[in-house]
């Protein structure tokens, strides 16, 4: 054997991490990194946010795993805690939020099915989209470069350009099930679509006889200063697919629905090995315990109010680098004027850690618990690595 012994899917930055505390990431030889990436909109708390840390060790010196077998009772409460909070009547507990969202196709089709109209199997989407990696969601995300080289694209999905409903309304058919999409798309670079298409969306659903689909596996769970984000418009959809955030660094997901969307998923029609596992529900609950607690997603709204002016700051000063700010709560973009790639390898520099998105966009995605000094030092590091490449742009324009 030659080389790694992993699948080179990855382009993976030439940094490793030894522990975490907090907003800050820590390698071996002691350097730390401010982390505006959050795992990908993973690590909701933080890193050894210790409510999660004294769960999770609690939880692992009683059992680790029984099946979907028996009863989980911290599952069972998890679950009410989610339909308590949210618009849904069911949950069902998976371990990542490609998971969540076949469970929530699953669900649409299997409605349709229950309801006399098998022929209903069509979800339409909007470009840009993604909802993960499996073959059904790639063929939902429709985007090229995860489509090429696995052969024929799997059948059901119709998409349709961004925010444009006309377009969702003409593309809906005797065979359509379902709409799908993320209220604010992160990997299509952090655009958000409007409350009054959002309502569109919803009175076509209800005109059709159709599923409305949110994918909040990115923006939900307290992101956008909301516990989900399509809060923010008033409309609720009949299925959500969520993850990242909920599990805080622990991966898990759900499917949540109304009682009248998952009257087609009954015992036998779908199931999974670890989705819910006592671990998994164990750290669920003491997300939600921090996040549901009194005031803290109005601090996420001042927060995310205070990194926007400060990046607007920037933005102003370096219009040659950045062109905008986009996105809601602590779930934003940078849109850069320079490749994303140079923004996020000047920020590395820096010791600040982003994330790449369409759109030549480049995400900030912090722990919720980020403070106010940890929000101006990320801003000043964000603009010294502007200020680094309006030079090197002016320099080479010279």
């Amino acid at each position: 054997m030659s080389g790694s012994p992993l699948y080179e899917t990855f382009a993976r930055a030439p940094l490793a991490f030894e522990k975490g505390e907090g907003c800050w990431l820590v390698t071996s030889g002691g350097e730390r990194y401010l982390d505006l990436a959050g795992g990908i909109a993973v690590n909701s708390l933080g890193h050894s946010h210790p409510h999660l840390v004294s769960a999770l060790s609690e939880q692992a010196g009683k059992l680790w795993h029984v099946s979907n077998l028996y009863e989980i009772p911290e599952q069972k409460r998890l679950g009410e805690r989610l339909v308590d909070a949210t618009f849904a009547d069911k949950v069902f507990f998976t371990n990542s939020g490609a998971e969540a969202l076949e469970c929530a196709i699953k669900t649409a089709r299997r409605y349709q099915f229950v309801n006399g109209r098998p022929e209903r199997f069509r979800v339409i989407t909007f470009e840009g989209a993604f909802h993960g990696r499996t073959l059904a969601t790639i063929a939902a995300g429709g985007q090229q470069k995860y489509l090429e080289g696995f052969g024929p694209k799997v059948e059901g999905f119709d998409q349709v350009p961004f925010d444009d409903i006309d377009a969702a309304e003409k593309a809906i058919t005797e065979e359509t099930a379902a709409i799908l999409l993320e209220p604010v798309q992160g990997e299509g670079g952090l655009r958000t679509f409007p409350a009054a298409s959002l309502k569109r969306l919803r009175e076509l659903c209800e005109k059709h006889g159709l599923l409305l689909i949110f994918d909040e596996v990115q923006c939900g769970v307290g992101r956008t200063g909301k516990f989900f984000a399509h809060e923010w418009s008033g409309v609720t959809p009949d299925v959500m697919a969520i993850a990242k955030g909920i599990g805080g660094g622990f991966p898990m997901g759900a499917c949540l629905a109304t009682d009248a969307a998952a009257v087609g998923m009954t015992a036998g029609v779908h199931g999974t090995t670890f989705g819910g596992n006592p671990l998994a529900m164990a750290v669920g609950n003491a997300v939600l315990d921090v996040i549901l607690a009194d005031g803290f997603l109005d601090e996420v709204t001042r927060k995310s109010l205070l990194l926007k002016q400060g990046l607007a700051a920037v933005v102003d000063e370096f219009p040659d680098v950045i062109s905008e700010i986009r996105g809601v709560g602590l779930m934003l973009g940078l849109k850069c004027v320079v490749p994303n790639t140079k923004m996020s390898a000047a920020l590395r520099d820096r010791h600040v850690l982003a994330v790449g998105a369409g759109d030549n966009v480049l995400r900030l995605l912090p722990p919720l618990i980020i403070s106010d000094e940890e929000i101006r030092e990320g801003v000043e590091r964000i603009r010294e690595s502007a200020a680094s490449l309006s030079q090197t742009s002016a320099a080479a324009a010279e």
